[in-house]
């Protein structure tokens, strides 16, 4: 293939996700990567800072939510707000991509650095829910717990989703995790 066929960031992202399954996360080097794709280093480097950064995406994660809570209705109640964006990501980032997703956690768990950048990412998400609140006037008490609660409620749907061998959408299992937690906090 040559290397300015379209398509070189997926390419990049299959071959590094085939070599981290093969030899592990910390095993696996960019030239190995950029071999298995046929493309070189530098357009790695066009894509990604790190490996790191092919399991996690870039910045754009952040600034999609960033978007989509902005954009959302201000008469809107907090919660409606973050159920909105939540529903939003489960259908353009998580929904047909089981599989995948399935394969990325296996890979994160198997690394204690891959884990802090999780970590990391989560707490990015978080801040941003909890800016959007307070931007849209909720006092600060309540914006933390909306906004830790929105983060925590997608990674155990997520989690659960990706455990399930049904076809259960992500968006239902949203919304069943946000019964529960009403149910336990009643």
């Amino acid at each position: 293939m040559s290397r300015w066929e379209p398509g070189a960031r997926r390419r990049l992202e299959k071959a590094a996700f085939e070599l981290f399954v093969e030899h592990g996360f910390a095993a696996t080097t960019v030239p190995e990567i950029t071999a298995r794709a046929g493309l070189s280093t530098r357009t790695f480097h066009r894509y990604f800072a790190d490996k790191r950064e092919v399991v996690f995406g870039g910045d754009d994660v952040p600034a999609e939510a960033a978007q989509v809570l902005a954009e959302a209705s201000p008469s809107a109640e907090p919660l409606d707000v973050i159920m909105g964006a939540l529903r939003s990501f489960a259908e353009t980032r998580f929904e047909g991509r089981r599989d995948e997703l399935r394969i990325r956690r296996e890979i994160v768990s198997s690394d204690p650095g891959l884990r802090e950048r999780d970590l990391q990412k989560r707490e990015t998400v978080g801040k941003i829910v909890h800016d959007a609140l307070r931007a849209r006037g909720v006092p600060e008490t309540r914006a933390a717990l909306l906004s830790e609660t929105c983060v925590t409620l997608l990674y155990v749907s997520v989690q659960e989703w990706l455990a399930r061998d049904d076809e259960a959408p992500l968006v239902d299992i949203i919304a069943d995790a946000l019964d529960t937690l009403r149910s336990a906090l009643a």
